[in-house]
């Protein structure tokens, strides 16, 4: 299996799991110039941007570690642009949440980081 199915394959395993606790999923892989998110969805009356990351083992660290500062401002920067192209969304509270997959065990990480734009990120776990 190549780096391409093994993501989908997990982000699949990811969808499902949020679907399973209540999360709606709108898109799944939404792209535009200033990057991409993978799922994006709506629960507890949010719109919620979801980065999904998978690590065989932790040896080369947990997975949640892989959404640093420069990847959280990317995933903002798309919010940005998804909110743009779908005004109808505008209103609703933003989380952003990432979902890490360290060989079996999967961690659902809510509100995983706030909002942040250039030249202020941060991370809240």
């Amino acid at each position: 299996m190549n780096k391409r199915e093994t993501g989908r394959r997990y982000e699949d395993e990811a969808a499902a799991y949020l679907e399973k606790n209540g999360f709606i999923i709108l898109e799944r892989n939404f792209r535009c110039r200033q990057g991409e998110v993978d799922l994006v969805g709506l629960h507890e009356n949010c719109l919620v941007f979801v980065e999904v990351k998978y690590r065989k083992n932790a040896s080369a660290g947990m997975p949640e570690e892989a959404v640093g500062p420069a990847k959280q401002l990317k995933i903002c920067q798309v919010s940005d642009y998804y909110r743009l192209m779908h005004p109808h969304r505008e209103g609703r509270q933003i989380r952003y949440d990432v979902i890490a997959v360290c060989g079996e065990q999967l961690a659902w990480y809510r509100n995983a980081f706030s909002y942040c734009r250039k030249g202020r990120v941060g991370t809240s776990w």
